[in-house]
């Protein structure tokens, strides 16, 4: 349902969300969440758009969230690179649809309602704080990396 450009602009925020409030290396963020570099660095142009992280070449730089993990939700990274596309009219362009959806279509749109709700109210901070069993979300920490 995500595609994976989604999913690898998913991975390099939690992996930020980990390292902040240091910035990683793109070489290191590339690795620690096994996106290529190539698509990792046009997923952080999209990121950096979206002021989502911030990006600084030389001694020193690296990637780094834009703000706080409690003030980033997940929808927002979903947004940035990839809207959720609802649906509110007929696909197909069924003039005999009007400006109703088919039940199909209906139903399709309000899936997307609650994906959207829950992507909205979960932010970076609680999916790095959320119970993890032995394993962390998406990518090992930096510090275990470095």
């Amino acid at each position: 349902m995500l595609s994976q450009t989604v999913e690898y602009a998913l991975r390099a925020m939690v992996q930020l969300t980990y390292a902040a409030p240091h910035p990683s290396s793109t070489e290191v963020l590339a690795q620690t969440t096994q996106v290529p570099r190539a698509y990792l660095s046009k997923v952080l142009q999209s990121l950096r758009r979206a002021g989502l992280v911030q990006l600084q070449r030389g001694n020193g730089g690296g990637v780094r969230l834009g703000r706080a993990p409690g003030d980033v939700s997940i929808l927002e990274v979903v947004n940035a690179v990839e809207p959720i596309r609802r649906i509110s009219t007929c696909p197909l362009g069924l003039s005999s649809h009007g400006q109703r959806l088919c039940p199909l279509h209906g139903k399709l749109d309000a899936a997307f309602a609650v994906l959207e709700a829950s992507f909205a109210e979960t932010t970076l901070a609680d999916i790095v704080s959320a119970p993890h069993g032995g394993s962390k979300p998406l990518c090992n920490s930096a510090q275990e990396v470095l």
